[in-house]
Formats: structure tokens, C-alpha cells, sequence
């Protein structure tokens, strides 16, 4: 499970992607500049490890940021792909695992009543705001900082993970007039929420947040904070907005909603719905849900929108999950790998705090709590970076920046855990 062979082959092949590719990459954080090193190049995945084009293996907690949570080339998922792409892969009409799709998600998250598949996160959120505004004739959203909706015009700046690993406040091309609509509060601050409604009532469409934020490292709301928001923005006239693209099924069955006993007025997801193919959805009350074209006028589209291949294998993730002694599982394994990387920085005597939620967690290089965004970039990225490669030298493979969640599987045993805290016990104590 060590690197063996080098990176020479990737070295070169990344070589090879920046003449073809803008920074090699077709995603930002991918390019591993959050960690100064080179990127790894990865040739397969099988249940909780990946190996890199020059044969070397890691215990993989990246696990495609967030879809895979039965691992990598589950028999059961490879196995419903497989089936459905011999009658075809897509053909621009509705499919009956596309129905099937729906139907279930609509039985797990009693808040969605109808829903719409789009073909990411980004789409979904994207589609969601629109529709907020359609419904309330309103034009400001409420967001927070650090947490990432997607890439869209309007939710991009103080947006979390790639922009912090990057340092980047924005993103150059965003008309100063599409930020002017968006209302960003610090995340879990209440009182800061209040006086943007005192000020903008008339003039919130929504209120948009992550209820576990995973996209600054992972901060989960307070209860008091979720309950605040659905509370302020339904006394506005105002809907709430919940993107579960990362915790959608990933924290239970439910989604972060069942958890806290909320109904946002309408939910975003992604990534586990998919099971590793490009899918994304956002569903809500069936009255809002009906302005969506072609049942109302809320224009959007999408060629491969309910893709037959991302259903199928989404239904075959889900079904999975479906006995709730997974979550269980999963919620084991991940406890018994924040403990053990906290007590690793605590004999090291380095100050840490690992977050954990379900089957996501984050280690902070700092003094707690973390709370929110300011909190979580006093984080010691740089600390951070001599970590990760000493972890991936050892051959586990962390996400390549500070700012991102780790991802636990139902692939991660109890040898792979034992085994990433014996490499962080000697990892951490290196980047003193």
C-alpha cells in the first residue's frame, strides 16, 4: 500500500494534460496547488483504494469528493451500469429508471414532493435560485460564507473549498451586478442573518446554505441555526433552500434535513444519487416544483438530464443504503479515524480539531473549535500540505487541500482505518 515506483509516468502525462488542458485539470483542485506537490494521475479504483498510472496503491478518503460511498467498482453498481448501457445510454426521452429514480428519493425526503434531474451540483443549485425567484417575484439570496453552491454567476464569491485552497476571494468574469443580489452572512450567525432580513425583506427570494458545510473543511450547522433560518425566512415570505448535494444520503437515509427534523421549502443534490456518474437534482413542494417547465414557466433543460446510466446506478447505490446498519457502519469507522488522527496530533503535540459528522470529517491544524469560515482558515494550510504529502507517501491519499472533506466508505475496514492512523501517528509528527 506504499509508493513503490515513483510518479514518473505521471509526471509525464501531466505534462502531456497542460498543453491540452487549462492547468492540467478539469477541476481546479485537482491540480494539488493547495498541497505544492504534483498531482497523482489514477489508473483504477476497487473498493477503498486507488492506484496511479505507475502502479502505486493508496487507501483512498477522497473517494471522488462525496459519490462514492459504497467505494470504488461496488459489484452490485458496476453490475446495474453494466445491464443498462446494453439497451442503450441515453436517448433524450424520459426512462423508467429515471422514474424509478425519482420515486425514490421523493419516498426518502419527505420535503420533496417532485423533483428534477439536472447533470450537477452546480446546475441544481443554480436551477433551484432561479426557481426561488420565479416563485417569490424576489431577487436576493441569502448565502453564507465558505459554503460552495456550484460555480454559477451570483454564488461563486467567499464560496469555500476551491476558491480557499486557490486563495481567491471571486472569480473574475462575475458582473459586479449579479453579486450585488447575493447577501453573504457568516455561517452559524444568526443575529447577522436578522439584519439582512431587517434591511432586505421585501427583497429575499431565499435562503440558501449547507446544513453540514463541506466545502470549508467540514463545519456542521447548530440546530439553533437551521431552526432560525427556516423560521426567519418563512416569516419573510422568503423559501429555504437546502444543499444536500455532498450530505444528501450521505449523514442518513434522509438526508441532513431528517437528521435535524427540518423541511427546507426546496433541496439540492448530487454526487450519492449518482453513484459516481455526472447527476444532479433539486426537488421541493409540489406547488413550487410546478412553475418548472413545461408544467410552468420556469424555463430549464438538459440533453442528458436523467440519464439512464447515472439512474441505474444511483438506484443501485441507494438500495445499499437503504438498511439503516450501513449508517451505522459507516458512522463506526469514521469515528474511530477522527479519534485516532486526534489523539495522532495530540501525542505529537500539535494543536488539531477533527470534525465529524456521520461519514464526513475534517483535520483543522489549529486551536478550536471551528465554527465557521474565519475559524476554519486559521487552519495552518501549510502544516496541512507537509501532512498530506506525508500521508500520501505513506499511501493514503487525503483530499489535496485543507479546505475539503474526508469521505469514509462502507469499502473503508477496520484494517485500512488501523492502518491510516498507524501512517498519521508518524505522518504528523514529521510536520512539527
Amino acid at each position: 500500500m506504499t509508493k513503490s515506483q515513483g510518479q514518473n509516468r505521471s509526471r509525464g502525462l501531466f505534462a502531456t494534460a497542460r498543453k491540452y488542458m487549462p492547468g492540467g485539470v478539469s477541476s481546479p483542485v485537482r491540480a494539488f496547488q493547495g498541497v505544492g506537490c504534483e498531482p497523482l494521475v489514477i489508473a483504477s479504483g476497487r473498493g477503498c483504494h486507488v492506484r496511479d498510472v505507475d502502479g502505486n496503491d493508496y487507501i483512498d478518503y477522497v473517494g471522488a469528493y462525496g459519490p462514492l460511498i459504497a467505494g470504488h467498482a461496488h459489484p452490485d453498481v458496476i453490475a446495474a451500469m453494466t445491464e443498462t448501457a446494453k439497451d442503450g445510454t441515453a436517448f433524450g426521452a424520459t426512462t423508467e429508471k429515471e422514474i424509478d429514480l425519482a420515486r425514490t428519493i421523493c419516498q426518502a425526503i419527505p420535503s420533496v414532493e417532485s423533483v428534477r434531474f439536472v447533470n450537477s451540483g452546480t446546475e441544481a443549485t443554480m436551477s433551484a435560485v432561479r426557481l426561488a425567484r420565479a416563485y417569490t417575484g424576489r431577487d436576493k439570496i441569502v448565502r453564507f460564507e465558505g459554503c460552495y453552491h456550484g460555480h454559477a454567476d451570483g454564488l461563486i464569491s467567499q464560496a469555500g473549498s476551491g476558491l480557499a485552497t486557490l486563495g481567491l476571494p471571486s472569480s473574475p468574469g462575475v458582473p459586479t451586478a449579479f453579486l450585488a443580489e447575493s447577501l453573504v452572512a457568516p455561517y452559524n450567525d444568526l443575529t447577522a442573518v436578522e439584519a439582512m432580513f431587517h434591511k432586505f425583506q421585501d427583497s429575499i427570494a431565499a435562503v440558501i446554505v449547507e446544513p453540514v458545510a463541506a466545502n470549508m473543511g467540514v463545519v456542521p450547522a447548530t440546530k439553533r441555526f437551521l431552526d432560525g433560518l427556516c423560521s426567519i425566512s418563512r416569516q419573510a415570505g422568503a423559501l429555504l433552500i437546502f444543499d444536500e448535494v455532498i450530505t444528501g444520503f450521505r449523514l442518513c437515509y434522509g438526508g441532513s434535513q431528517e437528521l435535524h427534523g427540518i423541511r427546507p421549502d426546496l433541496t439540492c443534490l448530487g454526487k450519492i444519487i449518482g453513484g459516481g456518474l455526472p447527476i444532479g437534482a433539486y426537488g421541493g413542494r409540489q406547488e413550487i416544483m410546478e412553475m418548472v417547465s413545461p408544467a410552468g414557466p420556469v424555463y430549464q433543460a438538459g440533453t442528458l438530464s436523467g440519464n439512464p446510466l447515472a439512474a441505474a446506478v444511483g438506484l443501485a447505490t441507494l438500495r445499499l443504503l437503504r438498511d439503516g446498519s450501513s449508517y451505522a457502519r459507516l458512522e463506526e469507522r469514521s469515528l474511530r479515524l477522527s479519534n485516532g488522527l486526534r489523539c495522532a496530533a495530540a501525542d505529537a503535540g500539535i494543536p488539531a480539531v477533527v470534525n465529524c459528522l456521520g461519514s464526513l470529517l475534517s483535520l483543522f491544524l489549529t486551536d478550536g473549535p471551528i465554527v465557521d469560515y474565519a475559524s476554519a482558515q486559521r487552519s495552518d494550510s501549510g502544516r496541512y500540505a507537509r501532512f498530506f504529502s506525508e500521508m500520501l507517501a505513506g499511501g493514503v491519499y487525503l483530499p489535496p487541500s485543507q479546505f475539503e472533506a474526508i469521505f469514509v466508505s462502507l469499502a473503508h475496514g477496520d484494517e485500512e482505518i488501523d492502518r491510516t492512523i498507524e501512517i498519521a501517528e508518524k505522518a504528523i509528527r514529521r510536520c512539527e
